[in-house]
């Protein structure tokens, strides 16, 4: 039985891992300030002998006796990070530094949730992690980019110097249950306002593409990733290679959902990338991963959960 950390466990994402991470046997402590996380999310695991929950702020050290840590405190949403930019580069910055403390302290295994967004507006496509990006260090949206950037750098010298050992996974475009409905992306957007019989509003023209990967998939990833070799530390791109542009996307949300709604366009929002689609060359060859949950499977269940949210 192994003691696993989930910073930000109460999360879209990691309510999931914690949930995989307790069916599979080990003791898991969640650590959550509750900004964008919900009790909600894991109360189905309240109470379990295993599962710990702690309310905390990553940006603020932590001590606890542990054997791997999953860093994934950080607001992921543009509407979420933005808020409070400030907040946003110090729990992606501080609160990877505290992590990598604690890491180091137990000789423990982190990995790291890193992004897709490290590559900015990409210059190459599909995105390879030897891509260095095209990041806008001063714009909107900079809190979080240029922040799961250092968070990174932090990861590898903190390998380098101190030989802890770091699993960064940069992850592309995720959805399912546990979503927000608020929370400002694509898919949430459409669903709700699909189900909600409202204008389904697409930004820019419609043809910017993203690559769609659903949350199981993106788990399975990351369980194989924590369990790679020491040495190997990433980065690894983790989505699907699907592309589809915004209008496809819409037009299938309306499919599934039976919907009257219409589709209208609004500006595109400064510096929101154009294409966005990973190579997972690196995941194939050293997790023998690949994404097997399919666009039109992972909506009905996204669907079929915000059916349930929206009735309340």
């Amino acid at each position: 039985m192994k003691k696993a950390l989930v910073s930000g466990g109460a999360g879209f994402i990691g309510s999931h891992l914690c949930t995989r991470l307790i069916n599979e046997g080990n003791r898991v402590i969640c650590l959550d300030n509750f900004f964008t996380g919900s009790k909600d999310n894991i109360k189905h695991l309240i109470g379990h002998p295993c599962f710990e929950l702690v309310e905390h702020d990553v940006v603020n050290p932590y001590c606890a006796d542990v054997d791997e840590i999953y860093n994934l405190a950080c607001p992921a949403s543009p509407i979420h990070y933005q808020y409070d930019a400030i907040k946003t580069a110090k729990t992606a910055v501080f609160g990877t530094f505290n992590m990598l403390g604690l890491a180091k302290k137990n000789n423990a295994r982190m990995l790291q949730a890193s992004t897709s967004e490290v590559y900015g507006d990409p210059i190459s496509h599909p995105q390879q992690e030897s891509d260095w990006g095209n990041v806008n260090p001063i714009g909107y949206r900079s809190c979080y980019d240029e922040g799961k950037r250092c968070a990174e750098t932090l990861c590898m010298d903190y390998y380098r110097q101190h030989r802890v050992k770091i699993k960064i996974v940069r992850i592309f475009n995720t959805y399912g249950p546990h979503m927000l409905p608020d929370d400002g992306r694509v898919i949430s957007n459409f669903v709700v306002q699909a189900l909600q019989n409202k204008d389904i509003t697409i930004y820019g023209d419609g043809k910017q593409t993203r690559s769609f990967q659903y949350v199981d998939d993106l788990i399975e990833a990351m369980v194989r990733m924590m369990a790679t070799g020491d040495d190997f530390t990433g980065p690894v791109n983790i989505g699907n290679p699907r592309e589809f542009s915004m209008l496809e996307l819409a037009q299938l949300v309306l499919k599934l959902t039976a919907s009257k709604s219409k589709i209208v366009y609004q500006p595109l929002p400064y510096d929101d990338p154009r294409q966005r689609r990973p190579d997972i060359t690196l995941a194939k060859e050293k997790l023998d991963w690949k994404p097997t949950v399919r666009l039109e499977e992972g909506l009905i269940e996204v669907i079929n959960y915000f059916k349930q949210i929206l009735s309340k």
